[in-house]
């Protein structure tokens, strides 16, 4: 059997790893035999010598993440691990990497080699010798604890003053350090010194400037020893292979999450997946899902799954079994955690599961992108990624224990923050089925639009609604009026200076419910005109009138306010062509570009002079933030 690396390999020897890297992702999808993945830290040796222009000339659209490593030891054995994990999500690692011991001055020296960088990502590694080299050769717990508050205290700094997003780290306790005290009150207090450390650094996430703190335990707790003897000792190096490698992977989820790539959906197999036995052979008195022994695994399982989709991760089915059979099992078998309330859309029939994914994608007005697949067939997954290649899959084994781990592994739903929308979505979905079934039973769209009882409230975005609003620029494809999004913090500074920048918020309701923060515009003030930079609206709202009515409500709002005119730009997408046709619709005028050619790529510009607003759709009842009708 071909590997991912021999593969890797063979790309490299005829040297075409540049020329291809678009590929490497899926190269690095395929499953090793016994089902596992690529080893990151070898395929990143091996993508270790790429030229990056050359694969920028190549693919252009390949996302680079510039990461900054610095921290107490060396660290440096973190960037293969690392390029592998990023390769592995289609992203092509930049570092720029601090000199040994120097992590207070690289990240707060603002003519400092890191900070020049501009860094996506600035990763700080933390270790044992960052409270120890505090402490005095012959040293007690109070030492260790008063080299805490000082470390602390510079966290706290380096939160304020390091560039991009800030990663940190908890620290494990060695027993090489413990042990040298030798009585067990000593070690228990220092235990309890090194807890309250470690809870502190993760409080800081609450902090305005609030960095990012990765949790070592979870993932000493599962991996190997914290670090090689030899190496501490003689290289500076506190981090293990083992633990760096899974350090590595965690910062691969969280650049994924800062691109927006979250995936939205978690479409799983039914037998053998969500319970043990198949349905169409056994019936349903053959299935479970706990009682036996085997049963309990997959009953631990669907809780887990359970607590995915409470917050706000979509849940759907593609079984090859008879869906009126899959129905009942789902309404009524003791068993089930999961039942069908849980579920957005349940495909049960015997296409190819390709097509079934496909299709739960068109449901759910999701691109395939957005999916994670789960499935214990090894030829089922194979055929969903060779026909959809951009589904993330799952590859759950013959051992329902691991299934969970499994699931876990890649931190497909990892997101920077979760808001209330984010929870509440399952049943957003749900009210989405009734809402086509209310068209499918009025006499035209106009009347379903009159039935639906929209309401759309407009203005400026509330603290607590940035996070809100983060993801819906970093997620939404179709309405993004020129791509791209802005982190929670960057929105916050700019809702901080309304005297050049106004962020508003749209928020709207209909007879089935709350949809909660749908859409928001980022504003630009200069000279008497405001300036549109982007315009984003949930796709759940798409064609209901919404766009418009917020469009023309902005417009009144900046006559109201003595504006001049209004501009605003169109730069398309890969996916939002949907959204070309919005301005020229409510009265913007396209410009003529003194260069036309450096936007060959199709971008336009476009002028309002405030002095015919477009009309508010009938259908919309529309106010102002504060309550008074617009």
């Amino acid at each position: 059997m071909t590997t991912a690396m021999d593969r890797l390999r063979e790309m490299r020897g005829r040297g075409l790893l540049e020329k291809t890297y678009d590929r490497v992702a899926a190269v690095l999808a395929q499953e090793e035999p016994g089902g596992g993945l690529p080893d990151a830290a070898a395929a990143g040796r091996l993508l270790g010598g790429i030229d990056d222009d050359a694969v920028l000339a190549h693919h252009p659209a390949v996302p680079v993440v510039t990461v900054a490593v610095t921290g107490q030891s060396t660290v440096g054995h973190v960037l293969d691990p690392l390029r592998g994990e990023l390769a592995r999500h289609g992203m092509l690692l930049r570092p720029v990497v601090g000199e040994h011991g120097t992590y207070l001055r690289d990240l707060t020296d603002p003519a400092g080699e890191l900070r020049a960088a501009g860094p996506d990502l600035t990763l700080c590694l933390l270790d044992a010798e960052t409270l120890f080299s505090q402490v005095p050769a012959v040293w007690r717990p109070a030492d260790v604890a008063a080299a805490a508050e000082e470390v602390l205290t510079r966290c706290v700094a380096m939160a304020g003053a390091a560039p991009g997003t800030l990663v940190l780290n908890t620290l494990p306790l060695p027993r090489s350090y413990s042990h040298q005290l030798v009585d067990h009150r000593s070690r228990a207090l220092l235990g309890a010194v090194w807890r309250e450390f470690n809870a502190r650094l993760l409080r800081l996430t609450e902090l305005p400037s609030a960095p990012v703190v990765i949790d070592l335990d979870p993932l000493v707790a599962e991996g190997g020893p914290v670090t090689d003897p030899r190496l501490a000792r003689y290289a500076k190096v506190q981090l293990g292979a083992e633990l760096l490698a899974a350090y590595a992977r965690e910062v691969g989820h969280l650049a994924r999450a800062l691109r927006g790539a979250t995936r939205k959906c978690l479409v799983l197999d039914l037998d053998n997946t969500l319970w043990d036995g198949v349905l169409g052979e056994e019936g349903p008195d053959g299935i479970a899902a706990a009682g036996t022994l085997r049963g309990e695994a997959f009953g631990a399982f669907q809780r887990c799954v359970r607590q995915l989709g409470s917050q706000g991760v979509l849940l759907a089915v593609s079984s090859k079994n008879d869906q009126e059979q899959v129905e009942r099992v789902l309404a009524g078998h003791p068993d089930l955690v999961l039942r069908a309330p849980d579920f957005v859309a349940v495909n049960a029939n015997w296409e190819p599961k390709d097509a079934n994914l496909a299709d739960i994608a068109r449901q759910l007005d999701l691109g395939t992108d957005a999916l994670v697949f789960a499935d214990d067939s090894p030829a089922e997954r194979a055929q969903v990624l060779h026909g959809l290649p951009e589904v993330a899959v799952v590859p759950l084994g013959e051992e329902p224990a691991s299934h969970v781990a499994r699931l876990l592994a890649d931190g497909w739903f990892d997101t920077m923050s979760l808001t209330e929308e984010d929870r509440a979505r399952t049943g957003e979905y749900r009210a989405r089925r009734q809402r086509r079934d209310l068209h499918a039973g009025s006499g035209s769209h106009q009347e379903f639009l009159e039935a639906l009882d929209i309401r759309l409230d407009v203005g400026p975005a509330r603290p607590h609604e940035f996070a809100r609003i983060s993801q819906l620029t970093l997620r939404t494809n179709q309405f993004n009026l020129t791509g791209g999004g802005y982190a929670e913090s960057a929105l916050a500074a700019l809702a901080a200076d309304p005297g050049r920048h106004l962020l508003l918020a749209a928020r709207s309701a209909d007879r089935f419910g709350d949809n909660g923060l749908t859409g928001a515009v980022l504003v630009t003030v200069a000279e008497g005109m405001w300036h549109l930079d982007n315009l984003w609206l949930s796709c759940r709202v798409l064609g209901r009138g919404i766009e418009r009515a917020f469009l023309a409500i902005l417009l009144s709002r900046a006559r109201r306010l003595g504006v001049n005119a209004v501009g605003a730009r169109y730069v398309p997408t890969v996916r939002n062509h949907r959204a070309r046709d919005l301005y020229p619709s409510c009265g913007f005028v396209a410009r003529d570009l003194p260069d036309r050619e450096a936007y060959g790529d199709g971008t336009a510009e476009f002028h309002h002079d405030l002095a015919v607003l477009p009309d508010l759709p009938g259908h919309v009842c529309v106010t102002e933030s504060g309550g008074q009708p617009a």
